[in-house]
């Protein structure tokens, strides 16, 4: 035998009086649930959020998530851009549109959902029509009143959410 063979004999034969194939087993079922809850561990996602950057005035018309907006911005209105002001309820239901980001010249899928619930703000009026259908096809026209299903069915003003990427 030479000796590179004699030393691996030796070593193998150390390990396997000390360690059982239990043992070996136990931790290599051990390390592979600590790798499985590896990505459910808190990170910061500060750097991340820097990444997605939304470029551009979110109170005004040609903001990149009105690209097919139709009605009045609820940050006019004591909203945000995807929140409703007080006072008023979100719609349950919705037309969708995709919108170019520049910042990272993407493509995303964008919620109309129309603020329900107060009069109209009647301010900041946008009415940008890219995508949008005849009304046979009602999921992406934004000429209808989308406050169906309401407790209150007066339109207020209209917020963009984007879902995801397209």
């Amino acid at each position: 035998m030479s000796v590179i063979d004699t030393l691996f004999e030796k070593s193998a034969r150390r390990v396997a009086r000390r360690v059982s194939r239990r043992s070996a087993m136990a931790r290599l079922g051990q390390i592979l649930v600590g790798a499985a809850l590896l990505p459910a561990l808190p990170i910061s996602r500060v750097a991340q959020a820097a990444t997605t950057a939304e470029p551009g005035d979110p109170l005004a018309c040609d903001y990149w998530r009105y690209c097919g907006f139709d009605g009045f911005l609820c940050g006019c209105c004591g909203g945000s851009p995807s929140q409703c002001p007080p006072g008023t309820s979100v719609s349950n239901v919705t037309w969708i549109g995709t919108c170019l980001n520049p910042a990272d010249n993407k493509n995303y899928i964008i919620s109309y959902n129309d603020c329900c619930g107060t009069g109209s703000c009647g301010q900041c009026l946008c009415n940008t029509n890219q995508g949008e259908t005849p009304v046979y096809r009602p999921q992406l026209n934004n000429d209808i009143v989308w406050c169906f299903g309401s407790t209150n069915m007066s339109y207020h003003c209209t917020i963009a959410a984007v879902l995801g990427g397209a």
